[in-house]
């Protein structure tokens, strides 16, 4: 058998030994598939009311804040609550909002307003869904399997960005968008059909009551602890900066001189230069000093989305976006490894939370922060000047947060440790 530190393909131990995990990777693989479509169906639908890349980036904005509650209120709630309950319940009223989202588009005039309101109601729920989803991963899968377990939720999430904007595209041409949100309802139900045939997962042993006061004791238990700190402010930095999603539909116009069919493809060729990162991680066993190969990768994110910036030609733009997604799943399976093996047991639910708040809610603001940049300056300075920002960005972060910066896969135990955060 070949040693585990000469493995390039991802481990499926995880999938063939535990029933629970098969269902949830099922499951999850549905849901991220329904959320890619709203995902370009929202911003096309925006940018096709009102001609403006800022209001695609305010509209996420808008779902901003209910997803970092959502996911927050979701973490504490794990630890009191069974949490296959929590993700029926979550599936089963996204379902609800993503009709409505399919009842506002029947409209003779679409409200603006709804679109808003909706979506921000249904990033809450999907806050709270992912922490449940993350946080339910160390219940099905013995420990051994746990890193190659969250890879593999990583192909899941991987394999619903390639496909799921691509469809979008075409079906928003081919059916038009009543249809692609009401799909989207469809996908949740079965999504809360495969939550419901999962083992239970009970509470965590010890666990205290959920609340404000569970949350906070969780955001305490950060404080000093670098390698954790890190591991989410280099993501806010690069996703915040270097993210440059809400100028795709002016893009896809202007730039590359294409429609629907073109976003598609800019949303999706992140995705895909991703997808082959995923299902190759077997070397990142090789890796002990974890903290610096997330700052490298983040680098390279950095540098692909400034010459992305550069070029007018699709196919080199497409190819720049892969090995910008490239580059962040492997910061991503990294970061995840960082936080779930520093990580005391009673916290991993809120510790989960904070993780999908900044994954989730980080791309939000970069939609802000690249559209309001476009509208004052330009769409191409936008996207050159948030690289470098992004690179300038995690040059700091490793200079700022010494614990990060040299945290080892080894002694990942006694680095947890606040004292030895340098």
């Amino acid at each position: 058998m070949v040693p585990v530190p000469n493995r390039i393909l991802i481990d499926l131990g995880p999938l063939r030994e535990s029933r629970g995990f098969r269902l949830l990777f099922a499951g999850q693989f549905v849901e991220v598939f329904g959320s890619q479509l709203t995902a370009v169906a929202i911003p096309f639908q925006v940018y096709a009311l009102t001609r403006s890349s800022l209001q695609v980036g305010l509209i996420s904005l808008a779902q901003l804040v209910p997803l970092i509650v959502g996911a927050l209120i979701g973490g504490s709630l794990g630890d009191a609550f069974d949490r296959r309950l929590i993700l029926v319940i979550t599936s089963v009223l996204l379902a609800l909002t993503t009709g409505g989202l399919a009842v506002n588009a029947v409209a003779a005039h679409p409200s603006l307003v709804a679109l808003y309101v909706v979506s921000a109601a249904a990033a809450g729920l999907a806050g709270a869904a992912s922490t449940a989803s993350n946080a339910a991963v160390p219940a099905l899968v013995a420990p051994r399997h746990l890193v190659a377990a969250y890879a593999s939720t990583q192909v899941v999430y991987q394999v619903g960005q390639v496909i799921g904007p691509a469809l979008a595209g075409l079906l928003i041409d081919a059916v038009h968008l009543p249809w692609v949100y009401a799909s989207t309802a469809v996908i949740y139900v079965l999504t809360a059909l495969a939550a419901a045939c999962m083992p239970a997962i009970p509470p965590a042993p010890g666990a205290g009551p959920p609340g404000l006061g569970a949350v906070l004791e969780g955001l305490r238990y950060l404080r000093r602890r670098q390698a954790m700190q890190g591991a989410y402010l280099i993501d806010v930095n690069a996703m915040v900066f270097g993210m440059p999603r809400a100028l795709f539909p002016a893009l896809a116009v202007s730039v590359f001189h294409g429609g629907a069919r073109t976003l598609g493809y800019l949303y999706a060729a992140p995705a895909a230069g991703a997808l082959v990162g995923a299902l190759t991680t077997g070397w990142l066993a090789r890796i002990h000093r974890q903290g610096w190969a997330v700052i490298v990768a983040v680098g390279v994110w950095g540098a692909a989305i400034v010459a992305f910036g550069l070029v007018h030609v699709l196919w080199a733009g497409l190819a720049l976006l892969a090995v910008a997604g490239w580059a962040d799943v492997i910061s991503a399976v990294l970061r995840s490894t960082i936080l779930q093996t520093s990580a005391s047991e009673e916290f991993r639910s809120r510790i989960s939370a904070v993780q999908i708040a900044v994954v989730s809610g980080g791309p939000r603001l970069g939609d802000v922060e690249a559209g309001a940049v476009a509208t004052l300056v330009s769409t191409e300075f936008s996207i050159v000047s948030g690289g470098l920002a992004c690179i300038a960005g995690a040059a700091a972060l490793a200079g700022l947060l010494p614990g990060f910066r040299r945290y080892d896969q080894r002694h990942p135990i006694s680095q947890s440790n606040p004292e030895q955060q340098g």
